[in-house]
């Protein structure tokens, strides 16, 4: 059994036991009915004795209250106990995925990691349902015997020896099952996550005419989740029919001994009926037993999957150390590699806005390793002298702040979106240096307008305007921004690089971009190529004396 699994069972045990002692006593009952009719039958209705019949008709009364109450209240608390422990694995899965260290999204896509945190939680919390009903069926099997023990020896020996191969079988149908079922939750949620990815990018990939082929990539996704399900369904099939014949053969064996029993003088007729009740009555915790053996089959394999969600490395390591007091805000990366960058030595001095101009490739793994997204394969970063991978990542983050090229917004008003955490004062002047404010002018409430998913609702300059005043309004000590205006036009431009460099006086900004406008706003330009440090200067001396950098930023 996985950590997930006991961790799940253990957290909830309290309403589990609870529910299966009550749903136990529930099938007692319920195994109790028959005898009792047995018991009627030959001392009341055989020997025409009125007054016993009407106190074992009201001691039947008193059994089918017991009953009802059991089962009202045992799966009340098996539900419970079922949606808290979902509940308890969806934020373990949330915490995994949102620590500072991150890695747990490393080679899955979002909607991968949302079907784990949905159905195999929900999956994994079901298996509370699954053991109370299995105790019941258990305790009902038990019951059954030990009657057919007061009735005959032989038919109480037939089932109660015959519990434990059936038990045996049960979990040897659902081995299958259980590796079957593992690989289509994760074929469905890989198809799921290929779905989310497209419909994200549905209008990129309508302007590039890329449709058929995300359809046909989909397709492909599609048909290999639909194959998982299909090899599933009959590994279910197989499980459910085969436990329907082991059930059978048993009821029929149980009928056989007893009917021999009866056909030979051996039994009473109300010890038959009791009997042939008996053998009836175990068809339900016998089916029961099937249910339950194939959720915890299905309980299993989801459990495996958070498990591989929850044990994945993290992406950085090391550093617990605390930020100083006072932020000067000076960087400083000396022989660092990773990905695309080699070798690069890099000083941004504090309260320097610094312009960065590299291929995408080198930029990307550039703007990873500032963010601590990840660590570098060799060098250091330093922040005010202290290398990064001594301080704790959430405390780096909340003075390096990374805005990416294509951040999303959130469903919320336009203000919640740039003031979450924000003074007045604050989000006032990122919204003017972002030219934000233009944007809320032109919406129907202004900052209070609601934005749909991703802000959507919005053009793709007026999600990339709204996204730079919410990075303006954090006021971080170092700022790194990627490409912050792809989408404004020439003029919008130029009024956000200069309001840019005004409400960012004094503190590091880092423009990772190749627009002139921004990098003409910058105190100094770098030049990056093949991984390291071309050249510096500022953005009009670079243009007028390097080829190279002329060719790339006024393509």
């Amino acid at each position: 059994m996985s950590d997930v699994l006991k961790r799940a069972l253990i957290g909830q045990w309290r309403h589990t036991a609870r529910g299966s002692s009550l749903a136990a006593g529930h099938q007692v009952c319920e195994a109790l009915v028959p005898v009792m009719v047995g018991v009627v039958i030959d001392k009341a209705v055989a020997t025409e004795d009125g007054g016993a019949l009407l106190r074992w008709v009201a001691a039947l009364a008193v059994v089918f209250a017991v009953l009802s109450f059991s089962y009202r209240f045992s799966f009340r608390a098996a539900e419970r106990a079922s949606e808290q422990a979902a509940h308890g694995l969806r934020l373990e899965l949330t915490g995994r995925v949102l620590h500072p260290r991150g890695g747990a999204e490393n080679g899955r896509l979002p909607g991968e990691l949302v079907n784990v945190a949905s159905g195999d939680a929900k999956r994994v919390g079901a298996v509370h349902i699954a053991l109370t009903a299995g105790v019941a069926a258990l305790a009902g099997l038990v019951a059954g015997g030990f009657a057919l023990l007061l009735v005959s020896v032989p038919l109480g020996l037939v089932v109660l020896l015959g519990i434990p191969p059936l038990l045996l079988l049960a979990h040897l149908l659902g081995r299958p099952l259980e590796r079957r079922s593992g690989t289509e939750q994760e074929r469905a949620a890989h198809a799921s996550g290929v779905a989310a990815d497209l419909i994200s990018g549905l209008r990129v990939l309508k302007g590039l005419g890329a449709e058929a082929t995300a359809v046909n990539r989909y397709r492909r996704t599609s048909r290999d989740s639909l194959a998982a399900t299909l090899r599933a369904a009959r590994a279910q099939a197989w499980h459910d029919g085969g436990m329907l014949a082991l059930t059978g053969i048993f009821i029929a064996v149980v009928a056989l001994v007893g009917g021999r029993l009866a056909a030979s003088g051996d039994i009473t007729v109300g010890q038959l009926v009791a009997a042939v009740g008996l053998a009836q009555f175990l068809l339900t915790p016998l089916s029961i037993l099937a249910w339950a053996n194939g959720e915890l089959a299905q309980g299993r394999a989801s459990a495996a999957r958070i498990a591989a969600v929850l044990a994945m490395p993290p992406a950085v390591s090391g550093g617990t150390g605390d930020l100083p007091p006072q932020i000067r805000g000076e960087i400083r990366l000396r022989n660092v590699s990773f990905g695309a960058v080699t070798d690069l030595s890099l000083h941004v001095a504090s309260g320097e806005t610094l312009g960065v101009v590299a291929e995408p490739a080198a930029a990307t793994a550039l703007l990873r390793v500032l963010g601590r997204a990840a660590d570098p394969d060799e060098g250091v970063i330093e922040l005010d002298g202290l290398p990064f991978t001594e301080l704790d990542p959430a405390a780096i983050r909340t003075a390096v702040l990374v805005a990416e090229h294509d951040a999303d917004l959130f469903e919320g008003t336009v203000l919640d979106n740039v003031g979450a955490a924000a003074s007045p004062g604050a989000i006032t002047q990122a919204m003017s240096a972002a030219s934000a404010d233009e944007v809320a002018d032109s919406l129907p409430e202004g900052t209070d307008t609601p934005l749909t998913e991703r802000g959507r609702s919005l053009s793709g300059g007026q999600r990339q305007r709204v996204a730079l005043a919410r990075a303006l309004a954090a006021v971080p000590p170092v700022l790194v921004l990627h490409d912050p205006t792809t989408a404004v036009d020439a003029v919008t431009e130029a009024r956000i690089a200069a309001g840019l460099r005004k409400s960012r006086a004094g503190r590091t900004t880092i423009i990772v971009a190749t627009s002139p406008a921004l990098l003409a706003a910058a105190d100094r330009v770098v030049y990056v190529a093949d991984g390291g440090v071309v050249t510096e200067g500022t953005h009009a001396d670079l243009v007028h004396g390097n080829d190279a950098y002329r060719a790339t930023v006024l393509a």
